[in-house]
């Protein structure tokens, strides 16, 4: 090939920064795809001011399904709820989340059946490099919460963290490591007080 084939001079491929994120590659500031992170949030914006504007609870189920771009059933949300990026959200059946809570959610989260989520509650799979020179750039990891868990009022769950079945985090805790099953924790950071 010539130096004037446009085929030879393309730029490598590269994934999309939300599949990247996802898989946990550390997004930098000079990223040529940032830019999508803000409009995509900003479009998700648009669609929770109606969803936390709305009374209906069946309109507030199929807003929140046009956000996860996946239909919910049986999940019972006491709105405002703020997500920058929906699609990365997977939740299950009977799950009731509690007014004013935040999932900051491109490292993705996962909600199985039966959790409760009280109100003020933080999932953030996002956070930045610790390198200043690399400090606006993006980092994500995958929050899980099992089977029949209660996140407690107030409490943030942090990058990474998987919450057991059963297992409680009172209120305020801050989780930075995973809760086994059936434990409870609690405090900052959160320590395991008892089993269920």
């Amino acid at each position: 090939m010539s130096d004037k084939d446009p085929i030879s001079k393309a730029a490598p491929f590269q994934k999309d920064i939300f599949e990247r994120l996802l898989a946990g590659e550390t997004i930098l500031s000079n990223d040529p795809q940032l830019g999508r992170l803000r409009e995509e949030a900003f479009d998700v914006k648009a669609l929770l001011t109606q969803m936390n504007n709305a009374v209906n609870p069946e309109e507030i189920t199929d807003i929140l399904s046009t956000i996860l771009d996946k239909k919910v059933q049986d999940v019972t949300v006491f709105t405002p709820l703020y997500i920058n990026y929906g699609k990365h959200i997977r939740i299950g059946q009977n799950v009731f989340i509690n007014f004013d809570c935040t999932f900051l959610a491109l490292g993705g989260i996962t909600i199985e059946d039966e959790v409760l989520i009280g109100p003020k509650v933080s999932l953030v799979t996002e956070n930045h490099p610790l390198d200043p020179k690399e400090r606006k750039g993006l980092i994500a990891k995958p929050i899980i919460i099992k089977k029949n868990a209660w996140i407690g009022a107030n409490a943030t769950i942090l990058p990474g963290v998987t919450i057991g079945e059963n297992a409680v985090v009172a209120a305020g805790a801050v989780v930075s490591k995973d809760v086994p099953d059936n434990a409870i924790v609690g405090g900052i950071p959160a320590k395991f007080i008892k089993n269920v």
